[in-house]
């Protein structure tokens, strides 16, 4: 009998600005941290859910085409944002203690941009994405998870 334990895929939507970091910019770099994350609960998602393999959606929030534009992979544990403790990054956080680390980050791995953006509005209209958490009235993560048949219907609709 084995010990190890079975690994499942799980699955994500991570958000970036594209004019921070987009989807061209990790097919450009292929493997890159997800730094900037100053929320307790995605950080407790890093640290507690997410496992190197997962996959995930890139989604480009606050530009005129929001939307689904890519997928990746998980290809890191999580570890500490080296972003926190740099005064001059965009995301430094002065109260975070190098000895214990208040925010973490992972690596993720570029996999594909979809042959179009699959829009914020037409996933609000479409009811195969009800439960899903990016409509939920009032969610405002950045990371969070999604169910693999939303991932899939998602890269589908893409290649529509």
């Amino acid at each position: 009998m084995s010990n190890k334990k079975l690994k499942i895929t799980k699955y994500w939507l991570l958000k970036s600005e594209p004019d921070c970091y987009s989807i061209d910019d990790l097919k450009r770099d292929k493997v890159e941290m997800w730094d900037g994350t100053r929320n307790y609960q995605v950080r407790n998602m890093m640290r507690d859910d997410m496992q190197v393999g997962d996959m995930c959606l890139f989604y480009h929030s606050n530009t005129k085409e929001i939307g689904v534009v890519g997928t990746m992979k998980i290809v890191s544990d999580a570890y500490p944002d080296p972003t926190q403790f740099d005064p001059k990054s965009d995301h430094p956080d002065p109260k975070s203690d190098p000895e214990n680390p208040r925010w973490l980050c992972v690596d993720v791995q570029f996999q594909s941009k979809l042959p179009r953006t699959v829009t914020l509005a037409e996933i609000k209209i479409d009811p195969a994405f009800e439960t899903m958490p990016l409509v939920k009235k009032g969610n405002r993560l950045s990371v969070m998870p999604v169910q693999k048949k939303h991932f899939d219907t998602i890269v589908k609709m893409a290649s529509e």
